[in-house]
């Protein structure tokens, strides 16, 4: 896989923004100032995949650590999609959660996002509610959770 993790420094918010708009719908892509406040709270870290060849970026995925993880965002340009991208920045993430002694994560998906929901099962997540109207939008979202040390 020619993708290496590192983490988010400040001249990579633009891209990440720019990114974010792409992967997601009105109403679910993050304004400037959502994506920027997540990614500078205390207890988050963000990580972005690298394109071992051109430096580019193809995806990058925000978590938080708290009393437990939280995955805020992930996202892969559409034509890194099905590469692994996304199951590396998983991995990784939960690694870090783990490091950290967190005994689980979890994370919202929109009802309709099909290919999230089922990448995340993949990924051992299990929806365990539904939270309505979450999206500004006015879209459903899943709340899924995997517990850590289940490995």
């Amino acid at each position: 896989m020619p993708f290496v993790i590192r983490d988010f420094k400040s001249e990579d918010f633009e891209t990440l923004w720019l990114m974010d708009q792409q992967c997601f719908p009105p109403g679910i892509a993050y304004s400037r100032s959502e994506l920027k406040s997540y990614i500078r709270h205390k207890g988050t870290f963000t990580l972005l995949a690298v394109n071992d060849k051109d430096g580019s970026i193809p995806g990058f995925i925000v978590a938080h650590q708290g009393l437990t993880g939280h995955v805020i965002t992930i996202d892969v340009l559409a034509h890194a999609r099905r590469s692994g991208v996304g199951s590396l920045l998983l991995q990784s993430a939960e690694d870090r959660l783990r490091a950290a002694g967190l005994p689980s994560v979890g994370l919202e998906t929109a009802v309709d996002n099909l290919s999230a929901l089922s990448f995340y099962k993949r990924h051992g997540y299990s929806v365990i509610r539904t939270w309505p109207r979450y999206y500004s939008n006015g879209v459903d979202a899943l709340v899924m959770k995997k517990e850590l040390n289940a490995g």
